[in-house]
């Protein structure tokens, strides 16, 4: 009898964690996707990425895109580099962490958001 209790109670915990798990996940949203106009008038702080010195040198110009994931508050959580130099994807991507947007909001609630951006480079 102590075994079969024993069994009885370990699925009733496996399934007690899944139902957890499950609950867990769901409550974990995924961010809104706006647009790049959407991200540019909600962007209240831009600061702008240092040039290299290298790439000066070896006059390299061009445009990095990024994806920038912003929290409820508004602040930059991470920045995902989607294309560009890599001598000009790290002073960009350095820069959009420092940037700060208006909250997003989707049902009357502040929410995470990921906004595509371009940092363009010219001498």
């Amino acid at each position: 009898m102590n075994k079969f209790v024993l069994q009885f109670t370990c699925k009733i915990s496996a399934v007690a964690c899944l139902l957890l798990l499950a609950a867990a996940a769901g409550s974990a949203q995924e961010p809104k996707k706006v647009s790049k106009t959407e991200g540019i008038n909600a962007a209240t702080t831009k600061v702008q990425p240092e040039y290299p010195a290298i790439a000066k040198q070896l006059k390299i110009s061009g445009e990095v895109e990024l994806e920038a994931l912003v929290s409820e508050s508004g602040t930059v959580e991470k920045v995902n580099i989607v294309s560009g130099n890599p001598v000009l994807t790290r002073p960009a991507a350095d820069a959009v962490k420092k940037w700060k947007f208006a909250p997003f909001t989707a049902d009357g609630k502040t929410v995470k958001a990921l906004v595509p951006l371009s940092l363009n480079f010219h001498m």
